[in-house]
């Protein structure tokens, strides 16, 4: 089995100095990992996104906590609010929140497949054309 691994200092050095070919492979390895690359950072922008999205909910849940029970609160459905009890409140924002747990997961799992296949491609490309080439 091919195993690949990263070139030593001595190896870049030595690999730096010749002119490399790219070959169509190549290139199609290093447009993959920009697109990787790109997907990356759209990913973990979402990624923080739904992690504010998940404190608002908390603080929004600690302060229902000191709400009166008997109190109508206004919760927003669409583009209008509606006067909810406190515990239906409190119960749609529990729901809202392991919602939000799921698609957090998800996230989290596509963006570490991500930057896997993007170490593999580092890998291939480094090996390939050593110094010459930056991804970092």
């Amino acid at each position: 089995m091919l195993r690949r691994r990263m070139l030593t200092k001595e190896e870049e050095a030595s690999a730096g100095t010749a002119e490399i070919e790219v070959r169509r492979e190549d290139q199609e390895k290093i447009n993959k990992f920009s697109r990787l690359h790109q997907k990356e950072l759209q990913l973990d922008e979402d990624l923080k996104s739904k992690h504010k999205d998940k404190e608002d909910l908390e603080e929004v849940g600690n302060e229902l906590e000191l709400a009166d029970e008997d109190n109508f609160i206004p919760y927003m459905i669409g583009d209008f609010f509606v006067s909810l009890p406190v515990d239906e409140v409190q119960s749609r924002l529990a729901s809202a929140t392991r919602k939000l747990d799921e698609e957090i997961s998800k996230l989290e799992e596509g963006l570490d497949d991500v930057r896997e296949e993007m170490r593999n491609l580092k890998v291939q490309l480094y090996a390939r054309f050593g110094k010459t080439i930056n991804l970092d």
